[in-house]
């Protein structure tokens, strides 16, 4: 499903590349995800079926993780129940791709973190010896692990529009000297839980994004949007992995790969062939299966 149909009792306030944002009332927002999936900052012309609840019931999953392992985070998730006030005949199509969320001022930043060298890092780092401007160590290889993981802020694009790389500076002229050294170390810190947890399962994540908000009347940083998903991530098979080469993958870049191969980088309008929707399906259900412990199908049946 890559659109939703209007939702009575509910205003919609806005609409991302893979959410449609709804008002429930003046503290709480309805997060739905669709099935639209972009790449390189393009939403193609088809979706992923399932999708929207794969990343809704994972980001609950790390919702609730995360809470254990990172003293006093805040996160924005409140219930995958839905608002009462949603017609019973429109929640079968609702259920499970919706999260209800606490409504608060959200940074203009995307917090990068990478924890190991790929990707536009590796190709950064083979021109200039750095990764985000930030000087490396000589002598990685691709895919090797940092020494330490690394803050690397973009800015938030809105849908159809590109994110930027910025510097550690820029992101706090953005969001101000206050908050932008929380959000930096809230970000590590987070990553750090997440790689470790997803390590002992089977997976290695080379990279993520996070999102944080504001909660004004506590002043406090609080986790929102997605969270770990692979959408926002980069998860690689942990007994797969071997340095010096470009890695498998349970994310977006099997679609990637195929754009790029077919010169579609990059280019509006495109649609995937069904053995791209289904690689992509597959390897989304099986870093859910390996991160949640559970049966896909288990899961969306609430077993």
């Amino acid at each position: 499903m890559t659109s939703i149909p209007a939702i009575e009792r509910l205003s919609k306030i806005a609409t991302g590349k893979v959410r449609e944002l709804y008002e429930v009332d003046k503290d709480t927002l309805l997060f739905v995800a669709t099935d639209r999936i972009s790449a390189y900052d393009v939403i193609m012309g088809n979706g992923v079926p399932s999708k929207g609840t794969l990343l809704t019931l994972l980001s609950a999953h790390w919702f609730e993780v995360l809470s254990r392992l990172v003293p006093n985070l805040k996160t924005h998730f409140l219930s995958l129940d839905l608002p009462s006030s949603i017609p019973i005949e429109q929640k079968p199509l609702l259920q499970n791709r919706s999260m209800v969320v606490r409504k608060l001022k959200i940074f203009p930043i995307e917090a990068i973190v990478r924890g190991y060298i790929t990707g536009s890092a590796w190709k950064e780092y083979q021109k200039s010896q750095t990764v985000h401007t930030i000087p490396m160590p000589a002598g990685l290889q691709n895919g090797q692990a940092f020494p330490e993981p690394i803050y690397t802020p973009s800015t938030k694009a809105e849908a159809g529009a590109n994110d930027e790389n910025i510097s550690v500076a820029q992101a706090r002229e953005i969001v101000g000297e206050k908050y932008a050294e929380r959000i930096e170390k809230l970000a590590l810190s987070l990553y750090t839980a997440a790689r470790d947890y997803a390590l002992e399962r089977g997976i290695i994540i080379a990279d993520t994004k996070f999102e944080f908000g504001l909660d004004e009347e506590r002043d406090e940083v609080v986790l929102v949007d997605e969270v770990l998903t692979p959408d926002s991530s980069r998860f690689w098979p942990k007994e797969k992995y071997e340095v010096g080469r470009e890695q498998e993958s349970f994310d977006k870049q099997f679609l990637r790969d195929w754009l790029v191969r077919e010169g579609l980088k990059g280019k509006e309008g495109v649609s995937m062939p069904e053995d791209v929707v289904k690689g992509t399906a597959g390897r989304y259900r099986e870093a859910f299966e390996k991160l949640t412990g559970r049966k896909w199908e288990d899961a969306v049946r609430g077993v």
